[in-house]
């Protein structure tokens, strides 16, 4: 009886340690405080780097700043330390909110959900190699999240996309009635909200992607898929560009073929260009030649800005570029019949806006000539799109469905 008396106690006094650590387990779990989620997303391009600081759900950006990546890979030996540790802590020097938290709050009770849509084919192991900058940069997603060096440690999801999904996630928030240009009268009444839409678009390099909606289940949305149609082969279309695509293969050492975005970017129209010059030397304007010769990796650059000389190798090398951009998009619009909308990106559609508007344009004619597949061109609405951002803005699209996913 002795040890039943002394065992009553003794369950009692277990069970209340029980009782006691369950409340105290239950009490540290409640009063535990979840860490504030900013989203940042990144438009990476063979030049530029954009970075934009956003709460979820909002569109507007608390913060952007742009990185020529030459010139920031100069500071780090990694591209994050490069261009998204500054973009951190830029955020918070000049982010109100950052700046009342502090740095030692922001350690402890802020994450940030990232995504970067790269100029690059993005493998399965979530890392990009990206071919246009200087010798070739890689960015490794899952580095980016190990990484503990100060504001860097905050990062807890870092997603990596093509630089052209950002772009096709970007186009479904473009306002259509002022941020493009119809290059087909009535585009915007032809558009099928059931069919496919594309994204062609020349800035450093030349990228695509296409998006399609399903007939059965479209309150889904849209879904982006990549595409690396900027390396397909350059066709020539007449006499001098079939010297052009000979002056190419020997320059990159292409037996039998070049890219298309050998000619149709920034770099490409640099290509075209050179090749001008060296076949018209007398044409040469010898004080652009030599701003040409010393700008580096801005040598497009400088035949852009000097494409209005009436007369000059710029121009032309200019009118070459474009047309063959009317080819290529012309091209994708055969291809996909994108009957929801092509749109025409990128950072040289709206600095060109006069060689591709009009149906006159060295561009239009190109797009529009197809053979016996012209009219089918017709039914596709087509689109300049006039804003260099939808990249930045897709991205933070995809940054949104990953900070989705972790709830």
């Amino acid at each position: 009886m002795a040890s039943t008396k002394n065992s009553l106690p003794i369950a009692a006094a277990g069970a209340a340690v029980l009782a006691a650590a369950w409340m105290m387990k239950g009490k540290v779990k409640t009063e535990s405080k979840p860490k504030t989620t900013y989203i940042i997303a990144a438009d990476i391009g063979g030049t530029n780097s954009r970075f934009a600081l956003h709460v979820p759900g909002q569109n507007e950006p608390l913060l952007v700043h742009i990185y020529p990546n030459e010139e920031a890979l100069k500071t780090a030996d990694t591209y994050h330390h490069a261009t998204f540790k500054p973009f951190l802590e830029k955020c918070l020097a000049e982010v109100p909110e950052w700046k009342a938290m502090g740095e030692a709050e922001i350690l402890s009770n802020v994450q940030i959900v990232a995504c970067l849509a790269i100029a690059g084919v993005v493998k399965t192991d979530n890392t990009v190699f990206i071919t246009n900058i200087g010798a070739g940069c890689t960015v490794d997603g899952n580095e980016i999240e190990r990484c503990k060096d100060g504001l860097l440690s905050i990062v807890a999801r870092c997603k990596l996309v093509n630089d052209f999904v950002g772009q096709g996630y970007g186009a479904l928030d473009l306002d259509l009635d002022k941020e493009v240009v119809e290059l087909v009268p009535g585009s915007k009444a032809k558009m099928n909200d059931l069919g496919p839409k594309v994204c062609v678009g020349a800035g450093t390099g030349l990228g695509q992607c296409f998006l399609t909606v399903s007939s059965l289940s479209p309150e889904l949305g849209h879904e982006c898929y990549p595409s690396e149609g900027g390396h397909v082969d350059f066709v020539p279309r007449g006499p001098l560009e079939v010297e052009l695509l000979e002056y190419l293969k020997e320059k990159f050492d292409g037996a039998n073929r070049v890219s298309v975005e050998r000619v149709v970017s920034g770099r490409g129209l640099a290509n075209v260009y050179e090749f001008l010059a060296k076949k018209f030397p007398e044409r040469v304007d010898k004080a652009i030649q030599e701003e040409f010769l010393n700008a580096g990796d801005q040598q497009g650059r400088v035949v852009g800005v000097n494409s209005g000389v009436e007369g000059s190798l710029m121009q032309q090398a200019a009118q070459i570029m474009i047309s063959a951009y009317g080819a290529e998009v012309g091209n994708a619009s055969l291809k996909f019949i994108p009957t929801g909308g092509m749109y025409v990106t990128g950072g040289l559609t709206p600095k060109n806006i006069g060689l591709i508007q009009g149906a006159d344009s060295p561009f239009m004619k190109a797009y529009q000539d197809k053979g016996r597949l012209s009219a089918l061109l017709d039914t596709v609405p087509i689109f300049a799109v006039m804003t260099e951002d939808i990249g930045l803005r897709g991205a933070r699209v995809c940054a949104e469905r990953e900070f989705k996913g972790m709830k």
